[in-house]
């Protein structure tokens, strides 16, 4: 979901979706598609002028790797 439509003058228009709204997608997707029972929210990696260049995500079936994942990504954001 890159894009979304969007009604215009002369009909649709593609309109680019934010950043957040694309990380929060492909979480989504990986809990819902991929089947990865806990995915905690993706750390932004961000270059030295402060904008994001991507996500870091962490995926796992297991409850135990998640909290230890959670705790480290808590701790960079």
């Amino acid at each position: 979901m890159a894009y979304r439509k969007k009604l215009g003058l002369f009909g649709d228009v593609l309109e680019k979706t934010s950043n957040e709204d694309l990380a929060a997608a492909y979480r989504k997707r990986l809990r819902e598609i991929a089947g990865f029972k806990y995915v905690p929210e993706p750390l932004p990696m961000r270059n030295s002028r402060g904008a994001v260049v991507y996500y870091l995500y962490f995926a796992s079936q297991n409850e135990i790797g998640y909290k230890i994942a959670g705790s480290v990504l808590d701790k960079y954001r």
